[in-house]
């Protein structure tokens, strides 16, 4: 007599699943090293641009200023001939370090906000995840960049109707916009080193007002650096501003310009400046 078919051995659930369970089943790999902190940037950068959704108030008001600039300052200089330009009528001349100076004002203050998130405590609770401090630093470095951009689009548009003889060509603009962003993740940058180490908005506020106006005073955004005195050009030298508004007025108006020096040193200063805000973020959060 034939012996009775063996009985099938149960197989276990966690061998054999259906398909299209896989994931819960065996969760996906986490993503580490150098593919976490482009995410992470782009997460924290997108939630500060979230905010200008709920209030675009800041948008219109800085347009204020840039516009005062070209209209009064712009075109009384260039009516008296003051200013050597070598040629280029100085409303032109100006619209560059206009755009940049205004980009500056938007960022050099932006370590009140990461104060004011210390106050709220919401910097306690980003500080607890996983996410790098300087994955932090570099997404809101970058979110005032793209502020500063949009800011530069009305300045661009304002120089356009009073005559500013600027190139249209896309990738010269384009050009234009990455200048404006690392000019802006360096001075935000700079805001949030002041803002670790004075540590309340108050002293913050008076430290951006007295560095702003000689950063700009002390560039080529108003006149060549070459009608300076000699102490004012070694300060230029080191100024980052100088070189962004190197780069846009060369690439806007086309004037000599050292994209290559200029480009350089605004991604050296970016990347310094994440370093030194990223190394003093923990201290605001004791």
């Amino acid at each position: 007599m034939s012996e009775a078919p063996a009985v099938p051995r149960p197989v276990s659930a966690d061998r054999v699943h259906p398909a299209g369970l896989d994931l819960l089943v065996v969760p996906p790999l986490a993503r580490s090293g150098w593919k976490v902190l482009p995410a992470r940037v782009g997460a924290m950068c997108a939630v500060e641009l979230q905010k200008l959704r709920h209030d675009r108030t800041e948008l219109y008001t800085r347009a204020v200023q840039p516009a005062l600039w070209l209209l009064i300052f712009g075109e009384t200089f260039t009516r008296i001939k003051a200013i050597p330009t070598g040629g280029i009528p100085y409303l032109d001349y100006l619209a560059p370090g206009i755009i940049a100076q205004s980009a500056m004002f938007i960022a050099i203050f932006y370590g009140i906000q990461i104060i004011w998130e210390r106050d709220a405590g919401i910097l306690t609770k980003l500080l607890v995840t996983p996410t790098p401090r300087s994955a932090l630093i570099t997404g809101k470095a970058f979110a005032s960049g793209v502020k500063a951009v949009i800011q530069a689009v009305v300045v661009v548009v304002i120089a356009a109707l009073l005559g500013v003889a600027m190139t249209w060509n896309p990738l010269r603009l384009l050009g234009v916009a990455v200048a404006v962003v690392l000019g802006s993740a360096f001075f935000s940058c700079l805001s949030m080193t002041i803002a670790g180490i004075v540590l309340t908005r108050d002293r913050l506020m008076g430290i951006g007002q007295a560095i702003t106006m000689p950063l700009f005073f002390g560039s080529n955004a108003l006149y060549p650096v070459a009608v300076m005195p000699g102490w004012l050009q070694t300060v230029s030298k080191f100024n980052p501003l100088s070189y962004q508004v190197d780069a846009l007025r060369g690439l806007l108006l086309g004037t000599p310009a050292h994209l290559a020096l200029d480009y350089g040193v605004l991604v050296l200063a970016a990347a310094l400046g994440i370093l030194s805000a990223s190394s003093l973020l923990g201290r605001l959060a004791r």
